[in-house]
């Protein structure tokens, strides 16, 4: 598998035009919640953007020496927020891989906040091996590239 490299230019003005074609949608989200960490800078630049509350929920799936082994999928008990949490949800991470970390969050928001009507996902990237698509996305992926994102160099393994 090939890396694509995305450098902090790169990354920003992907999360603009993210941000771009959700404000021409015209739906009307009242809180925005990032899945970290990936989600986690789409989310707060998303959220300054739309001026909207944020929400964030710890997922882990990846682990390894690398960083790169897709393993079972865990959740922090709660999410961070301040306040009730909004009822239309945008559920942001960095991309959609395999899918599988939507579709059990979407579960686990079913579980956890019941109350929520509505819920519209946005990533930067969204690979073609995904077995979810995102409502908002700025690149289809077909040939399902690693990214390596700018802030990535402080990880382990890099």
């Amino acid at each position: 598998m090939v890396d694509r490299v995305i450098d902090w230019v790169e990354y920003h003005q992907t999360i603009e035009k993210l941000a771009t074609q959700i404000q021409a949608s015209k739906w009307e989200f009242n809180q925005i919640l990032c899945l970290a960490k990936g989600g986690l800078r789409v989310g707060d630049i998303l959220a300054r953007i739309f001026d909207q509350p944020l929400a964030i929920l710890n997922v882990r799936s990846y682990g390894g020496s690398d960083n790169r082994q897709q393993g079972k999928i865990e959740f922090a008990e709660h999410l961070t927020n301040f306040g009730k949490l909004g009822d239309r949800l945008l559920l942001v991470d960095d991309l959609v891989d395999s899918g599988v970390s939507i579709e059990k969050t979407m579960e686990w928001l079913k579980a956890y906040a019941p109350e929520i009507t509505e819920v519209k996902v946005a990533v930067l990237w969204y690979k073609a091996n995904s077995q979810v698509k995102p409502d908002y996305f700025v690149e289809y992926l077909e040939n399902n590239p690693w990214i390596q994102q700018p802030f990535e160099h402080y990880e382990q393994g890099y």
